[in-house]
């Protein structure tokens, strides 16, 4: 790292905090040049220490802060590979989720020709609502990682500028193999919204964007796989569901209304694909991996010997 790229880096800081903190360019650029050089950290985390420290000095939080001079890099969903950076992207919302959280708006998935990515839109940034199918100009985002997987924030800085284009967005199919050890909530037999172009999973009886509506019975599985070395999300959706398990939509509504419980269709596909391995080749969306093709591999393992991992991520 220069000496002119420290430079740059203190520069854009000082601009960050000059309205609130009686700080100088060269003080910045000395901390920096102290951790870099010195302390051998990377610029990156150097930088990330340097913005903390001031946000405490200010009082402050990270939202506050705006993208800093000179203006951000456009970049693509797949180069995104680092956290604590303010960009601008152009991206197609693909899917939104549940927020479990009251501070968060909306919580959903990103994506360009490249690749997709996770999003959060927080409450208090009182933003304009996105839609799925919708493709966004997003200004001065910032990016996070956590646990290795990169996401990015949209706070009150943020611009948002609904464009009138298409885009299609990239798919990098993955092949996984391991041991099934955990089946997520919301598995077995569900029910979906029945609105036109809404597939969300029911809470009680309500879809988050439709309110109280009947219901569409469907099927799908929330498993995590161990491979020995990682546990990866997967999604199985009724297809193959009906295949890992050999339960059928209609068999499995019969199941329910004798027992006066839809949870009986997750606990018999516990029973069924619990412990055993599978080799899963399918898309990346955000944390999940959407199973296109599933196959049954030889051995099983006892399920509670990775379950405390599994249920970690």
């Amino acid at each position: 790292m220069t000496e002119s790229d420290l430079q740059t880096h203190a520069t854009e800081i000082h601009e960050q905090f000059s309205d609130q903190l009686d700080i100088s360019v060269d003080e910045v650029q000395d901390r920096l040049e102290t951790l870099v050089n010195e302390y051998k950290v990377p610029t990156s985390e150097a930088r990330r220490s340097v913005v903390n420290t001031y946000l405490d000095e200010a009082g402050m939080e990270r939202d506050d802060l705006g993208g800093g001079g000179g203006g951000n890099d456009r970049v693509e969903v797949s180069d995104i590979d680092s956290p604590e950076e303010w960009i601008d992207l152009t991206a197609k919302v693909v899917d939104l989720w549940e927020a479990n959280s009251d501070a968060v708006a909306q919580v959903g998935l990103l994506g360009d020709e490249t690749g997709t990515v996770k999003f959060t839109k927080w409450s208090k940034s009182d933003l304009p609502a996105l839609e799925e199918g919708e493709v966004y100009d997003l200004r001065n985002v910032v990016t996070d990682e956590y646990q290795g997987r990169f996401s990015v924030k949209l706070n009150r800085t943020t611009t948002i500028e609904q464009l009138d284009e298409e885009m299609e967005v990239g798919e990098d199919d993955v092949e996984i193999e391991g041991a099934l050890v955990d089946i997520q909530s919301d598995s077995g037999l569900i029910k979906r919204c029945p609105e036109e172009d809404c597939t969300r999973v029911l809470q009680n009886g309500r879809c988050s964007e439709h309110g109280e509506v009947e219901g569409e019975f469907d099927l799908r599985i929330k498993a995590v796989i161990d491979d020995g070395n990682d546990v990866h999300e997967v999604i199985f959706d009724r297809d193959l569901t009906e295949e890992l398990t050999g339960i059928t939509l209609d068999e499995a509504q019969e199941m329910a209304m004798d027992a006066l419980d839809t949870s009986v269709v997750a606990d018999e596909m516990h029973e069924q694909i619990l412990g055993r391995y599978y080799r899963i080749t399918g898309p990346t969306y955000g944390r999940y991996v959407l199973a296109d093709e599933v196959s049954r591999l030889q051995g099983e393992v006892d399920p509670d010997a990775v379950l405390i991992k599994a249920r970690s991520i």
